[in-house]
């Protein structure tokens, strides 16, 4: 006899106890190239080109400034040595001008650049956030919240300081670069000649150096999410830690990410912090070539004092950018790493969308049943095997059984927070993929053993489950939930304010509010995993008292460990290494003397 064929209101065992599923980890994706990650994290920022074309002009503006600077030292210098006097003052004064006008460009330049750079970092934080809400839910319960928030915050915040430069310094270091070479050139051929052979050096000593920090950097921003996953998880669990005396292993595992997150950053900043002294030595060597040859030229009279000047200057504006370059390259490098983690996280694939012809769920009755149905977190290893039951619309139905036998994960299937690998799960006769999520969701009201509350008062909590609801619906809620008598003697009453998730209310408080949000909702469908887990007996009475009210004619799923609770359920499963091995009501399953038969006894004989 096959167990789809078992009817409901006889009590018949099935199958093998086994062991719980094991929940299986992501694989973590190779890292992005350094190329195709800043082309991503450029297209955020291109957006904006608008500003970003004003900012060239600026940065043009500003160099062609910069580049007249030098023309004007070495005129000014020649002026000297004819003690042309009256000459020498209006160099001068142009000189000014030209510093003023520069440093009034730079500001401008620099704060549209800030505002282009937050604009894209906005953009940046927006999509990551609205892609993570569209992420299954198997995708937190494999990852660490803290590495999460890490993504957000440092690695977004690293891209936001690095790119506003980066901007400025690529314009600045194409339009300065090539426009002193053109000067250097109308000066001295000889003496730019000089200057050039110095050019390899630079991009030999930048090359090699990025190539050793750039995994560095990486595992950098690596331990930095371990940390943030450490801090969050044991702030978190602070009452348990503080319980179970484990202060000092918290910081001793503490000290080990922070220790080794200070090996990686101080490896990758000493590191990339030779570039620029090595630049000095590199520069000025290329100064004494240049003072030396222009020197000689200058004795030949080939050349005057004036165009040395000019030229010295030239040489620095020519060579300077590329060093700025080279060391802002390595600041790239520790950005990019950042981006990549922030990129892993876009790349990873969203809920499955909902099939083009999928309709709304409309008033269903709240006939289920589940077909042959198999789940595991990963490919071939299953979690749920051949589960087969079918129940009628209004019916309780209580899963019972040890913890990590699947019991949860069952309920998860039918509201499709997971997909289903094998099998079908029908609701009034259709396949539960041609409802759109919404709709189907919508029609479940869930009461979760791990309560969340949100921040905001008491009264907004409640609403989460009915936006629109009125004062004496949200009374009337909370009366069934057996929540209103705490709530009132609360100084602010529903205008009590909640902190981070609900931590200034007792755990039975919190599981409360949970209960009366779902009440509110008034859906078709119940879900309670453990509902009543966190609340002494005797709030556990009335609180079954009020739950009758509000599950008649309603189809439940009743998760529990408390077997007083689901006593009455029309039917119940005993689940057991992730497969049904005894069904029916509570008298048939006494009376086959089986698991659940044991379990009843250690409680109550």
């Amino acid at each position: 006899m096959k167990n789809s064929d078992i009817d409901i209101t006889k009590g018949t065992r099935l199958g093998k106890p086994g062991g719980p599923g094991t929940r299986m980890p992501f694989a973590v994706a190779k890292p992005k190239n350094f190329k195709k990650t800043l082309l991503r994290t450029v297209k955020y920022f291109s957006r904006q080109y608008a500003k970003l074309i004003l900012i060239f002009f600026l940065v043009l503006i500003g160099s062609i400034l910069t580049l007249s600077a030098p023309y004007f030292i070495g005129k000014a210098v020649d002026t000297i040595v004819s003690l042309n006097y009256s000459l020498l003052i209006r160099y001068c004064l142009i000189l000014l001008g030209i510093y003023i006008s520069v440093s009034i460009v730079t500001f401008v330049q620099g704060f549209t650049t800030v505002g282009v750079s937050q604009k894209a970092v906005m953009l940046l934080r927006r999509d990551l956030f609205s892609k993570m809400q569209r992420f299954p839910l198997i995708f937190f319960d494999t990852r660490s919240h803290g590495d999460l928030m890490s993504r957000f915050s440092n690695d977004i915040d690293l891209i936001s300081d690095t790119i506003s430069q980066a901007i400025l310094q690529i314009m600045t270091t194409v339009i300065v670069v090539t426009g002193s070479f053109i000067m250097m050139l109308s000066l001295s051929r000889i003496l730019t000649f000089t200057t050039l052979l110095v050019v390899p050096l630079v991009f030999l000593l930048t090359r090699t150096v990025a190539k050793k920090t750039k995994p560095l950097f990486t595992e950098q921003q690596n331990e930095l999410g371990k940390l943030n996953g450490q801090v969050e998880e044991t702030i978190s669990g602070i009452k348990i830690v503080k319980a179970f005396n484990k202060e000092e292993d918290k910081i001793e595992e503490f000290k080990s990410l922070n220790e080794n997150l200070c090996e990686f950053a101080t490896r990758a900043q000493i590191l990339s912090g030779f570039i620029m002294p090595l630049m000095e030595v590199i520069n000025n060597l290329g100064i004494a070539g240049i003072a030396l040859v222009g020197g000689t030229l200058a004795i030949q009279g080939s050349i005057t004092v004036g165009v040395i000047a000019s030229f010295l200057s030239y040489s620095r504006q020519f060579t300077r950018p590329l060093n700025e370059v080279a060391n802002m390259f390595n600041t790239l490098q520790s950005a990019m790493a950042g981006a990549e983690r922030v990129f892993e996280i876009l790349d990873e694939p969203v809920e499955k969308p909902n099939a083009p012809d999928s309709i709304e769920m409309v008033s269903p009755k709240g006939d289920v049943k589940f077909s042959h149905v198999y789940f595991g977190y990963e490919q071939g290893s299953y979690v749920l095997k051949d589960i087969c039951f079918e129940t009628k619309a209004g019916y309780n139905v209580a899963l019972v059984g040890p913890t990590g036998a699947g019991k949860t994960t069952l309920a998860n299937l039918l509201t499709r927070f997971y997909d289903i690998e094998k099998g079908e799960i029908f609701i009034d006769g259709e396949n539960i993929d041609l409802f759109t999520k919404e709709s189907l969701r919508e029609s479940f009201g869930i009461v979760l053993q791990d309560t969340y509350l949100f921040s905001g008062s008491i009264k907004e909590n409640i609403l989460y489950g009915k936006p629109d609801a009125t004062d004496e619906e949200i009374i009337r809620a909370s009366t069934i939930a057996d929540a209103d008598t705490f709530i009132r003697q609360l100084p602010k009453g529903y205008d009590t304010i909640l902190t981070e998730s609900g931590s200034n209310l007792s755990q039975g408080q919190r599981q409360l509010l949970a209960i009366a949000r779902a009440v509110l909702s008034n859906p078709p469908f119940l879900i309670l995993d453990e509902a009543t887990s966190d609340v002494d007996t005797r709030t556990e009475i009335r609180i079954q008292e009020g739950m009758k009210k509000l599950m008649e004619g309603k189809t439940s799923f009743i998760i529990a460990h408390r077997l007083s609770t689901i006593r009455n359920c029309q039917l119940i499963m005993v689940i057991s290494g992730g497969e049904i091995v005894e069904k029916g009501n509570h008298e048939e399953l006494l009376k086959l003397d089986g698991v659940y038969s044991k379990m009843y006894a250690a409680q109550f004989v």
